[in-house]
């Protein structure tokens, strides 16, 4: 991306990358929405939801590591970004013929890897954008469109189970989002022919400052404590909090409310730093107690944390990484920064999936201490952000 590109052209460019996750979270969000409650009708424990998302997960940010250095060798950003595309949009409608869970476990993790193939290359894209219009304020309004698919395929999903009162063949139906998605993505890339030509030129290996490290360990623990929905969803389903069809409504609402809190955060996020996502946090803390504990209405209530929580960490998270590391090295500090958050996603996802077997006070408790311990080694980190972007500006 050009330094010079005018803000305009940048705006678009991101709102048409916006509108291609638009597409695509129609498809695998509406997805996610019912995974859980589908591997339970498959024959899937606690144990094992818990231990399928968070793998899935780990491979979709683990994976990073090397598509992320991939994409810094080649520069072939927008192949790799397409090829990540179309694995997952065609992993998710295939989940309407898994006969048993174990291969909807096997499709969960092939869309979650084409994830982890697209996620750096496409980011370093979207960075170059979000150079001119602000950080918080680009990843912040490509989030809030993001979500936006996000809320409409669960409600898509949620239609057609009402229909047929079953969870497999509404998959089929994500086919239809997933075709638009790689129309939208045909346009964005004809928008933007002509700008990664002048990206900087590959260079020798440099490692990724300290501060960074710091700041991904940091991701690590938030990721460790911070429930997987259907895992909340398996909860609900399991002790019949609400029925079924209002389960992919409940993830709708959350994914509406994780898009307009990512625009508020990423305008927040510009003016005051990374204090902004201690606060998220402390905020996202609360789904455990609320989701695992309580009522109807108090399971509602966690579900709205919940997701005020990852809009946060959307707004935030990938900002701070583009406002310390340069643009030539920032597919692999995407990467890197995903591997760490996505293995101990795994981990946290794996224990809270085993814990809930055994006691739903202990999930709550592992949960609520990884995330105040990310709080608290986000809100140190402020001084140090600081000065690494004074550095790299």
């Amino acid at each position: 991306m050009t330094p010079q590109r005018p803000r305009a052209s940048a705006i678009r460019f991101i709102v048409c990358l916006g509108l291609v996750s638009l597409f695509a979270d129609m498809t695998y969000e509406g997805a996610r929405s019912v995974i859980g409650p589908l591997l339970q009708d498959l024959g899937a424990s606690a144990a094992l939801v818990g231990l399928i998302a968070g793998f899935g997960e780990m491979l979709a940010a683990s994976l990073r590591l090397f598509s992320g250095r991939l994409a810094d060798r080649t520069r072939a950003y927008w192949t790799i970004t397409v090829l990540g595309y179309i694995l997952t949009l065609v992993a998710v409608p295939l989940l309407a013929f898994a006969g048993n869970w174990q291969l909807a476990a096997l499709l969960v993790i092939a869309e979650r890897t084409g994830k982890s193939l697209r996620g750096p290359a496409r980011d370093v894209l979207l960075s170059g954008a979000t150079d001119v219009v602000g950080h918080g304020w680009g990843f912040g309004l490509h989030t809030a469109l993001d979500q936006t698919g996000a809320v409409l395929g669960p409600l898509f999903i949620a239609a057609a189970v009402a229909r047929s009162h079953r969870f497999g063949p509404a998959f089929l139906w994500l086919a239809v989002p997933g075709v638009a998605a790689l129309a939208a993505l045909a346009v964005a890339r004809a928008l933007n022919s002509g700008e990664t030509a002048a990206a900087p030129p590959p260079q020798a290996f440099q490692p990724l400052p300290r501060v960074f490290w710091i700041y991904a360990a940091a991701a690590g623990l938030l990721a460790c404590g911070f429930v997987d929905f259907p895992l909340l969803a398996y909860h609900f389903q399991k002790i019949a909090l609400v029925r079924p069809t209002v389960i992919p409504v409940l993830y709708a609402g959350a994914m509406g409310v994780n898009g307009l809190t990512a625009l508020v955060f990423g305008r927040l996020f510009d003016r005051y730093g990374i204090p902004v996502l201690t606060c998220g946090i402390l905020v996202s803390l609360l789904a455990l107690p609320l989701g695992f504990l309580g009522g109807p209405a108090a399971a509602i209530a966690g579900v709205a944390c919940w997701a005020t929580g990852l809009g946060a960490q959307d707004a935030s998270l990938r900002s701070g990484i583009a406002q310390v590391v340069s643009m030539n090295k920032r597919g692999g500090a995407f990467g890197a920064f995903n591997a760490v958050y996505g293995v101990m996603w795994f981990l946290g996802s794996a224990a809270m999936g085993m814990l809930y077997d055994h006691s739903v006070m202990a999930l709550v408790v592992f949960g609520v201490a990884a995330q105040l311990a990310a709080a608290a080694m986000f809100f140190r980190l402020r001084k140090p952000l600081a000065a690494a972007r004074a550095a790299n500006s």
